[in-house]
């Protein structure tokens, strides 16, 4: 690894990192993010609603990108980093919207500045690389923080020009804080209301939508619709229930985009529904849930939930299906099949085996080995339920592999 030319103590400037080290970092990003992600929350817990919440894909993308800036940057200086840059200057608009100055913001790019270093100086002594390096790491990352404050305090400024007078600028305030999680800040809620000419409903319908939305999205809504278009999540708040008049609408003024409708909720449990409605997304993505201009959560609400914990589903399909795993694969394929039309459907053998593609009387020779094998345990309520659930997710994950 090339030597580092100059000592800090001299006053002239560092050179730049060596590439290679470049290499040594980025196996590290995973467990600094996690690292930060837990440490940030200790010392600042205003953030742990963030991270927890409905943001928090947004949140860890942004850290990531902060940190694999960084080492492509060290990797190929004048590497390309609008991704960066723009979650980065969101992170000071959400600052701006949740009233915040932008002190405790910096505070935590700084406490990530100083794990990372940590962990620089662990490599350091791992690769027994020079303390003149590591001095150059830190110079150059604190150089970076300042960078990123930089680009926060872009975002934060953008939101604080329009003034709180901009209605429009009040109700993505009042969104973001919906939809943060309990508790809700109801005084704040309560004077942003007044502010912005919002009544705070009853209950309120989440709209994930897939970005990127196109302009005119927001011209089509109704008026007190909330929304913000520009997160990478975008989403709106509609209040009230989806009727017709409502779905009508949001048709209209997405022209295409596609949604899911979250469930119809009190705003208590905004975070809730917002959060359900990303995961029917990533469920039609992943090819579960079938695809359409407009996806209602209530019609998939089985489907989260037997998909809401895979390890979990993992461990009870293979305490269920434990008789059967002295069989050979693809005899075990055929029976637990068989098995999870039997039980979803309680059909006779013709109409299992028309489902299947096969005889009834083959149906009627795998049921007498799955009677054999469980015994009375298809006769017990209980096993009988969870057996049930967990042969449907089974169901549901083999599509998601498949497709």
């Amino acid at each position: 690894m090339p030597a580092i030319a100059h000592s800090p103590a001299t006053g002239e400037p560092l050179d730049p990192l060596p590439r290679e080290f470049a290499d040594l970092m980025r196996p590290e990003i995973p467990g600094l993010i996690k690292e930060i992600g837990v440490e940030v929350q200790r010392a600042y817990p205003v953030y742990a609603h963030l991270f927890n919440g409905p943001h928090s894909d947004a949140i860890r993308q942004g850290v990531e990108q902060a940190l694999a800036a960084f080492v492509e940057r060290v990797a190929a200086p004048g590497a390309n980093s609008a991704l960066r840059d723009e979650l980065l200057r969101k992170f000071g608009r959400v600052e701006a919207y949740e009233g915040r100055d932008l002190d405790t913001l910096q505070g935590a790019y700084r406490l990530g500045a100083r794990i990372a270093l940590r962990r620089a100086k662990i490599i350091g002594r791992t690769y027994n690389l020079s303390p003149t390096l590591i001095l150059a790491f830190a110079d150059a990352l604190f150089a970076y923080v300042e960078e990123l404050e930089s680009l926060s305090r872009e975002g934060y400024v953008m939101v604080q020009a329009r003034g709180m007078t901009d209605v429009a600028a009040l109700r993505r305030q009042l969104l973001h804080l919906v939809v943060a999680g309990p508790p809700l800040p109801r005084a704040t809620i309560a004077e942003l209301c007044q502010e912005a000419s919002w009544q705070l409903p009853a209950e309120c319908t989440l709209v994930a939508l897939r970005p990127p939305v196109a302009e005119l999205v927001q011209a089509g809504l109704d008026r007190d619709v909330l929304a913000d278009l520009g997160l990478p999540q975008p989403h709106l708040l509609i209040p009230g229930p989806l009727t017709a008049e409502r779905l009508a609408m949001l048709r209209s003024a997405l022209a295409g985009t596609p949604a899911v409708v979250g469930l119809t909720v009190p705003p208590g449990q905004a975070a809730h529904s917002i959060r359900w409605a990303r995961r029917v997304l990533e469920l039609i993505d992943d090819g579960v849930v079938a695809d359409a201009p407009v996806v209602h959560c209530e019609d998939h609400l089985t489907t989260l939930w037997l998909l809401s914990d895979p390890a979990l589903t993992a461990h009870l399909a293979q305490r269920e299906l434990a008789p059967l795993d002295g069989l050979s694969g693809t005899r075990r394929e055929r029976l637990i099949e068989t098995l999870r039309v039997h039980v979803s459907t309680r059909a006779p053998a013709e109409q299992v085996g028309e489902m299947l593609g096969v005889h009834a009387q083959t149906v009627r020779y795998r049921l007498r080995n799955l009677d054999a094998h469980f015994g009375d345990r298809l006769l017990d309520p209980e096993h009988r339920f969870a057996l049930e659930a967990a042969l449907r997710a089974l169901h549901l994950q083999e599509t998601k592999r498949t497709d």
